[in-house]
C-alpha cells in the first residue's frame, strides 16, 4: 500500500469535454473526501485543450491534467486515465457528478473487509428539480441478474476497483463500442464475471441527469445495442435479457421514426411478453406518445428507458 497509515492510494479518472464549471465541482468533491490515503485526480480532456490551471501539486491531494491519447470519446478518455494511474485503487467520476464527503472512506473500508476487486455505492439522481435515491444490492449485481436488468444505480461514478484486477482480469474500457454508449455496462458485465461486486448500501454520489450526450442520441444507442448483442453471449442465454435489449433498440428506432421499430418491438415481446419497453416502443412507433415524453417521465423517477 502506498497511502498514509496503510490506507490504499487512489487515482480518480475524470474524463471531460467542455463542462468547466461542473468539472471543478466534481474535482473539489474528490479532493475534499474524508480519507486519510493519497488521492490523485487524473483529468482527461477529450477533444478540448487541457486546462492547466487545474493542476495542483499537494502530496496527498494532487490534480494532473492530460489529453486523451486513445480513441476519441468517453471510453478512450477513461483508458488514457487508467493507464496513467499508479495507485492501489482506481475510481471513476463523470465530470457532471459529485461525490459526497464520506464516499471514498466507506468504499475502501468495505472493499478491504470483503477482499473484493470492485466496489460500488448507491446514488442520488437529480433531474428537473426532482431527487431520487437509487441503491443497488449485491444480488442485483450478480452476472445473471445484471444482464437481465441494467442496474442504473451501479453508476460508473461510484466504481472503485483494484488497479491490478482492472488491468489483469477485467480489462480496459472497450473503445470499439459505437459512440462509447454503454461502455460502463459492458465493463460492469466483465467485472461481475470476474467475481462478486461489493456494495456500500448508501447514496454517496450525486448524479445529475439530463445533460448526457447519450440520452437522445438514438442512432448511436441502436448501434451500440447491436454491438453488445454480438459481443456478449450471456445476453442470448436469458430471454428476459434479450427482450430488454430488443425493447431498448426498438424504442431508439421508434424515436428515429424508422420502420424497423415495430418489428424490433415484436422481437422483444416474443422473447418475453412482459417486457414493457416493447410496448412503449410500439406506442412511440404508432405515434401514440412521443419518445421525449416517455424519457422525461422515466428520468423524473430516476430511471432510463
Amino acid at each position: 500500500m502506498t497511502g498514509t497509515d496503510q490506507s490504499p492510494s487512489v487515482d480518480v479518472v475524470i474524463a471531460t469535454h467542455d463542462r468547466p464549471e461542473m468539472l471543478r465541482e466534481a474535482i473539489d468533491a474528490v479532493l475534499w473526501q474524508r480519507y486519510r490515503g493519497r488521492v490523485r485526480c487524473l483529468v482527461v480532456f477529450d477533444g478540448t485543450e487541457p486546462d492547466t490551471g487545474l493542476i495542483h501539486s499537494d502530496a496527498m491531494r494532487r490534480i494532473e491534467v492530460m489529453t486523451n491519447t486513445h480513441a476519441r470519446g468517453l471510453a478512450g478518455a477513461r483508458n488514457t486515465g487508467i493507464l496513467a494511474a499508479d495507485a492501489d485503487l482506481v475510481a471513476f467520476c463523470d465530470d457532471d457528478d459529485v461525490w459526497l464527503p464520506g464516499k471514498l472512506d466507506q468504499q475502501v473500508t468495505a472493499m478491504l473487509a470483503a477482499d473484493s476487486a470492485v466496489c460500488v455505492t448507491g446514488i442520488e439522481v437529480t433531474y428537473a428539480g426532482t431527487s431520487t435515491v437509487r441503491v443497488p444490492t449485491a444480488e442485483e449485481l450478480a452476472l445473471h441478474n445484471l444482464v437481465r436488468r441494467r442496474v442504473m444505480a451501479a453508476h460508473p461514478s461510484t466504481v472503485l476497483v483494484r488497479r491490478a484486477d482492472l488491468l489483469e482480469r477485467i480489462g480496459l474500457v472497450d473503445e470499439e463500442i459505437p459512440g462509447s454508449y454503454g461502455e460502463d455496462f459492458d465493463w460492469m458485465i466483465r467485472a461481475a464475471g470476474s467475481g462478486p461486486i461489493t456494495v456500500v448500501p448508501a447514496p454517496l454520489v450525486r448524479v445529475r441527469w439530463g445533460d448526457s450526450q447519450f440520452s437522445r442520441n438514438w442512432r448511436v444507442i441502436a448501434d451500440a445495442i447491436d454491438y453488445g448483442l454480438a459481443k456478449h453471449r450471456v445476453f442470448h442465454e436469458d430471454r428476459r435479457a434479450l427482450a430488454r435489449l430488443y425493447g431498448r433498440k426498438a424504442f431508439a428506432l421508434a424515436a428515429l421514426g424508422e420502420g424497423g421499430a415495430l418489428r424490433c418491438a415484436g422481437q422483444s415481446l416474443r422473447a418475453w411478453p412482459g417486457e414493457r419497453r416493447g410496448y412503449l416502443a410500439a406506442a412511440v412507433a404508432l405515434r401514440l406518445v412521443s419518445a421525449d415524453r416517455l424519457l422525461d417521465l422515466a428520468h423524473r423517477r430516476g430511471h432510463g428507458i
